[in-house]
């Protein structure tokens, strides 16, 4: 019998799969209950759920920035889905893959009680359920709370917003003047749970928190993005074995097949030494995994890689010489692992170690003493996917040539694609397959580091990754071994073209519009020279033009940084410092100026990743 759940939390049960998360299942509380809590949420953004316990449920919203008892302190509030009763004391971690996934803390609990909407003899008095119903519905709530934290007289007043896209559940968080007002409130102060007294890393650490229970087989190092693992299994008969496919799972389902563990050169097994090790707890001994590799061969560790480029084109093929990967968006890793420490590379041979302070746990996670690995450092977004714009919050956004307060709430994940290097070995020469094959047995689950899965086929990738607004993804022939360059054997599929393009000028502003009318864009030639490619006026909000118009002034130059012509009206010049990716249709040839243009080209955003000598003409890739 289909199990019918009450229809307010209809929401709540729809977004959530109970089998793999340990959230408490949608069940309607007493009706009568005055409790309220507020939970610290780190998901792909840290905030605060404000709950009040009415008409059998927890009336929620999320809050940006937190409560605050100070009343000139306005707080953004989003109405979001009711919630259980039970999910009044919940705290613990919320699968990755799963809605709302991240770290649950309790950091306030109480009760509180409805006040009337007009105060008598300026202070607000207590009013009965019934009104307080008809003042949520109105949109202007009065409430008292009486908590650890959080005491005195609130409003929660909805408004109604301007911005685009707006669902209509943008309320104003108000405290009230009153004996509890406190001026210049800190919520930053107040990092512990209200319950169990430990922090969001204790708890996220704790295997005694609410994940541990019931998410064990989802943390086995895959891509655990359920909603593209759907989509794909519905499109492919079969997917190619990865992180199954290491030494403790092949045990487990055969334990008559274990080998003794080789010796060392002491005369100890391997596993005494890996007992002894304080920097891994286990480590596969090397001719297990380049045992048979084609092109393995004994090197030194490599002190530098310079990462292997993939060719852009336009369409998803399938092809069974090729495998097909997610192309995850973020910065671009290779990671050098020795002796218990990582070091982390960007492809501009930059060091990035310093920026990403949880990664350093990566090498607890490889089984291997030491290691050379390409990957992907990404920040991950509520529904599993990664964007570049919240790993470029993590970091902080260049302006200027200075930087911003990064944001340490968002948590980096470094997914690994490909095995250069390990113990000794040199497989830069082994083919991909073999290489991946070798790089799936050494990661163990359950850390900072993930395995990034391939599949089969590749339009059925594709378009998975289209229906959920994933950049692309990458082609990559079976066979193709590791190229310290662009290279043909690897193919990236974006979901739209867009390309890395250098500014060097900007043209006034026409109408209403503010600051600047577009972009002047160039990529440089064979010979080092900027050509013109083309002007980006669309893309832009009135935020984004004042940003970068101010990016502009900086660089502001009298002197032409192009060669040849540029089709722009009385353009202003920069020093072509800045690299803006831009959205486009097609390539196009202008005969009467000459060289390529872009067609129908939108402003996407600003990177500053991105070296603007690396901004070269398309045919002119290797």
């Amino acid at each position: 019998m289909r199990r019918i759940y009450p229809l307010s939390l209809e929401e709540y049960k729809r977004k959530r799969r109970f089998a793999e998360t340990p959230e408490p299942p949608p069940k309607l509380g007493k009706k009568a209950g005055h409790r309220f809590v507020v939970q610290m949420h780190r998901a792909s953004h840290l905030h605060y759920d404000f709950r009040l316990e009415m008409e059998g449920v927890l009336k929620s919203w999320a809050v940006p920035k937190g409560p605050s008892l100070d009343p000139s302190d306005k707080r953004l509030a989003m109405q979001v889905e009711d919630h259980p009763v039970s999910y009044f004391d919940f705290e613990g971690t919320i699968p990755e893959g799963n809605y709302g996934a991240g770290t649950v803390l309790v950091w306030d609990v109480g009760t509180w009680e409805p006040l009337a909407p007009q105060p008598v003899q300026g202070k607000y008095v207590a009013t009965t359920d019934s009104e307080a119903a008809a003042m949520l519905k109105k949109g202007d709530f009065k409430f008292r709370l009486r908590g650890q934290r959080l005491n005195g007289d609130f409003a929660l007043v909805h408004i109604r917003a301007r911005r685009p896209g707006s669902k209509g559940n943008e309320w104003l968080l108000i405290k009230k003047h009153d004996d509890a007002a406190v001026d210049g409130f800190d919520i930053a102060e107040y990092d512990s749970s209200v319950l169990s007294r430990r922090s969001l890393a204790q708890i996220g650490g704790d295997e005694d928190a609410a994940q541990w229970k019931s998410s064990r087989p989802a943390a086995r190092g895959k891509l655990k993005a359920a909603w593209l693992a759907e989509a794909i299994a519905k499109k492919e008969k079969k997917k190619t074995s990865t992180t199954e496919d290491t030494e403790e799972h092949r045990e487990k389902q055969n334990p008559k097949a274990r080998t003794k563990a080789p010796k060392t050169s002491a005369g100890s097994s391997s596993k005494t030494s890996a007992k002894t090790s304080t920097k891994t707890s286990f480590v596969l001994s090397v001719p297990s995994v380049v045992k048979g590799l084609p092109g393995a061969v004994m090197r030194p560790m490599p002190t530098a890689i310079t990462p292997m480029l993939a060719e852009s084109v336009d369409e998803p093929f399938d092809d069974p010489a090729w495998l097909y990967e997610i192309k995850w968006d973020g910065y671009r890793a290779v990671g050098f692992v020795q002796d218990g420490v990582v070091r982390l590379v960007s492809r501009n041979q930059n060091d990035l170690t310093a920026e990403f302070p949880e990664l350093q746990d990566v090498p607890k996670f490889i089984r291997a003493k030491n290691a050379v690995l390409d990957g992907e450092i990404a920040v991950l977004d509520e529904q599993g996917r990664s964007s570049f714009d919240l790993i470029q919050q993590r970091t902080g956004i260049r302006k200027g040539g200075r930087r911003v307060a990064g944001r340490s709430d968002l948590f980096v994940i470094y997914y690994v694609f490909d095995l250069l290097w390990i113990d000794g070995y040199d497989l830069r020469r082994v083919p991909l397959e073999q290489r991946k094959a070798a790089l799936a047995k050494i990661i163990k689950p359950g850390g900072p580091v993930r395995f990034s899965e391939h599949f089969e086929q590749g339009r059925a990738l594709w378009q998975a990754a289209k229906q959920q607004g994933l950049e692309g993804i990458l082609a990559k022939r079976r066979t193709s071994l590791y190229e310290e360059r662009r290279s043909r054997e690897w193919k990236k599929i974006k979901i739209t073209q867009t390309v890395d393009c250098v500014i060097g000028g900007y043209i006034d502003p026409e109408g209403a519009r503010e600051y600047f009318g577009s972009l002047v864009l160039g990529l440089y030639d064979q010979k080092g020279k900027l050509v013109h490619v083309g002007q980006a006026g669309t893309g832009f909000d009135r935020a984004t033009l004042k940003e970068v118009y101010g990016l502009l002034q900086a660089l502001a130059s009298a002197r032409k940084p192009f060669h040849g012509p540029v089709d722009a009206p009385h353009p202003h010049w920069v020093k072509p410092l800045l690299v803006a990716e831009i959205k486009f249709t097609e390539w196009t040839h202008e005969t009467q100026q000459g060289g390529l243009k872009l067609r129908a080209p939108v402003y996407l955003r600003m990177r500053t990743d991105k070296d603007p000598q690396d901004c070269i003409l398309p045919q002119l890739r290797p």
